[in-house]
């Protein structure tokens, strides 16, 4: 079984990435109940009632590069 880092920053909650991504933070979370498909597989996934998401995820859906790797 491959090994998960948790710590890593492409990991997310939804909330957190909405805000990163400058957007309401129940953003992510409309946006997957409307067009789940354009999340490619395994960016999303709800535990509990936490959305989790990844970089990946938010760049599909919004076509917008990690906002904290802007090279500045």
């Amino acid at each position: 079984m491959a090994s998960l880092n948790l710590n890593n920053p492409d990991i997310m909650d939804a909330k957190e990435a909405s805000k990163i991504w400058g957007h309401s933070e129940s953003y992510v979370r409309i946006f997957y109940k409307q067009n789940p498909s354009k999340f490619p597989e395994g960016t999303i996934r709800k535990f509990g009632t936490t959305w989790v998401v990844t970089t990946e995820g938010m760049e599909a859906i919004t076509g917008v590069k990690d906002p904290r790797k802007n090279d500045n």
